[in-house]
């Protein structure tokens, strides 16, 4: 019978075929010990010289490290393995011999594993991480397809800027000069006069020349926008969606959490609703935590850090200058320099991990703004259409994945976030 690891308390006292990589091993001469991974998890495994036939034992003393085998035996409880199971093995097949393993149990430097990231994936703490991801992403879509949104696929290659033109990647497109999207924001704009709530997950570009710990050039973002939903009730959607994941991970990814040793006491603690400061209250704040920050100055990676070691919610900070802001904000009634504009920033001293805002939904206030800001209106010819043809009030937002991981896992860099990360200095492998 085959079965996964992950299943082992359900096949107590049966024989089964485990396929697998080994990734310890350690023997007393008549008993060698080997620990299995499979994908689902990891069991502890033993074979004893006097239980199976001399080709089995001799094909488990050749094993090295990583190397793939087929394992029969019978699964038994064991509270001494740190697994709680162990196997104990009848019979042994090698798939295929591994060489010499590059990566040992030393400590070794982030420039050697991320050059050997194909094979750092192997790690019990690398594999935690990025299954966490896994269960993060299953979460937004859950939540988003209960709140009736639509998952509509955004274009990658685009003509146009979304967040600015200085960090754009572009490329040749059979001789027209293009670009890697930004983020699908525009594209889905389009899509609610037909669905009234769409969103898009997938990769975007940022060719940003920055070195910090929550940058990278290539990243996943989920972006979502819903017809007639004013800037309100976009905030109260984006914390119920963040207070969903919290508890979609602390329900279903306890093992991993463990394996990373993240302490899940801070995520627990989080209640609905997050404060809410505006911009000036930020900055108010800012300078009395000790941040030289100015009015008028947009927050920076330090200024987010201070303020979210101090606040031990979520927060969201609303209603920035338009100064610093892209075009396509809806301005705030009351004062025609702030926008109705959002960012949610992570406590433990993490920062932004989504941003949005109310959308321009009147046309000529939009060309005007696109004017004043030089854009080439032929680019964005369809997305004033918008405006001309049954406009209505409407708002997003944009959530960064590796963001979000990197918060609820406690990571010191977002590039352990991503199983392959793109820096500006790092393209392979």
């Amino acid at each position: 019978m085959s079965f996964l690891i992950k299943d082992a308390k359900n096949h107590i006292g049966q024989d089964v075929e485990l396929k697998g990589w080994v990734f310890n091993k350690r023997s007393s001469g008549s008993i060698i010990f080997l620990q299995i991974r499979d994908g689902s998890g990891c069991i502890q495994a033993v074979i004893a010289k006097n239980e199976v036939s001399s080709e089995s034992f001799n094909e488990a003393e050749k094993l090295i490290e990583e190397s793939t085998i087929i394992a029969m035996g019978q699964i038994k409880e064991e509270p001494r393995s740190p697994y709680g199971f162990e196997m104990q093995i009848k019979d042994l097949k090698i798939i295929s011999l591994s060489s010499e393993f590059p990566i040992s149990k030393k400590e070794h430097g982030i420039n050697f594993l991320l050059s050997l990231r194909h094979l750092w994936l192997r790690s019990q703490r690398q594999w935690a991480i990025l299954r966490i991801r896994n269960q993060i992403i299953n979460a937004i879509n859950e939540f988003l397809q209960k709140e009736d949104y639509i998952k509509l696929d955004a274009p990658i290659i685009t003509p146009a800027a979304c967040e600015g033109t200085t960090t754009l990647f572009p490329v040749d497109y059979f001789g027209n000069k293009t670009f890697l999207s930004q983020s699908g924001q525009l594209y889905l704009e389009a899509g609610i006069a037909s669905f009234g709530k769409c969103y898009d997950f997938g990769p975007t570009f940022r060719a940003e020349k920055s070195k910090t710990k929550r940058h990278l050039t290539e990243f996943w973002m989920m972006d979502a926008e819903a017809a007639f939903m004013e800037f309100n009730e976009l905030l109260e959607l984006e914390e119920k969606m963040i207070y969903y994941i919290i508890q979609e991970v602390l329900k279903n990814c306890k093992e991993e959490l463990k394996i990373i040793e993240r302490d899940t006491i801070p995520l627990e603690q989080i209640k609905l609703p997050f404060e809410r400061l505006s911009y000036q209250e930020t900055i108010t704040k800012l300078q009395e935590l000790g941040s030289d920050i100015k009015y008028g100055e947009d927050l920076g990676n330090d200024d987010e850090t201070i303020l979210m070691t101090h606040f031990k919610q979520p927060l969201f900070i609303t209603k920035f200058p338009s100064t610093f802001k892209a075009f396509y904000f809806k301005r705030d009634s009351k004062d025609s320099n702030l926008t109705l504009s959002s960012d949610l920033l992570a406590p433990e001293g993490y920062g932004e991990v989504t941003g949005g805002g109310q959308r321009e939904d009147d046309y000529q206030i939009l060309l005007n703004r696109m004017n004043e800001e030089k854009l080439n209106i032929k680019d964005y010819e369809w997305y004033l259409d918008l405006r001309k043809y049954g406009s209505c009030p409407h708002s997003g937002f944009g959530l960064g994945l590796e963001r979000i991981v990197a918060w609820i896992c406690k990571l010191e860099h977002v590039r352990e976030s991503i199983p392959f990360p793109r820096t500006i200095y790092r393209f392979t492998p």
